[in-house]
């Protein structure tokens, strides 16, 4: 009797671990850097860049490239970034907290690949990388 129950255990054990490794989702968020194979990988529609901050400083200036999804209304876009849910996607703000909101809410959807710009915008003009204007 004492074998079945300890092999009853052993098996839900590993059935339990099984599951929790499949179901776990990673906490460490992924960054990009600043450069110009960002802008390259963008270009040629290899990674899809997200600026969430307001139109009105999307048009002040932006990085090459990204598309405007203001964070607080970033589930209004989903139907339009469905076809990246396994794709990267590198989205960035001013300086971060908005950036992480949305990065939350797409990772909470299963989006496979959400990653941040390292530094955001600050950053990126700080590193004297190309701004376009509207």
């Amino acid at each position: 009797m004492r074998i079945v129950v300890a092999g009853f255990l052993v098996v839900v054990s590993i059935a339990l671990f099984v599951s929790l490794q499949c179901t776990a989702k990673a906490t460490a968020q992924a960054s990009v850097a600043a450069s110009p194979y960002l802008i390259e990988r963008v270009a040629n529609n290899d990674w899809l860049l997200i600026d969430v901050r307001s139109p009105e400083e999307f048009a002040d200036g932006h990085i090459p490239g990204a598309v405007n999804m203001p964070h607080e209304n970033i589930n209004d876009y989903l139907s339009e970034l469905e076809g990246h849910k396994n794709k990267p996607i590198i989205i960035y703000c001013r300086s971060g907290r908005r950036a992480k909101l949305a990065m939350k809410v797409l990772e909470e959807l299963d989006f496979s690949e959400v990653m941040h710009l390292e530094g955001d915008m600050l950053g990126w003009s700080a590193a004297g990388m190309t701004i376009d204007r509207m």
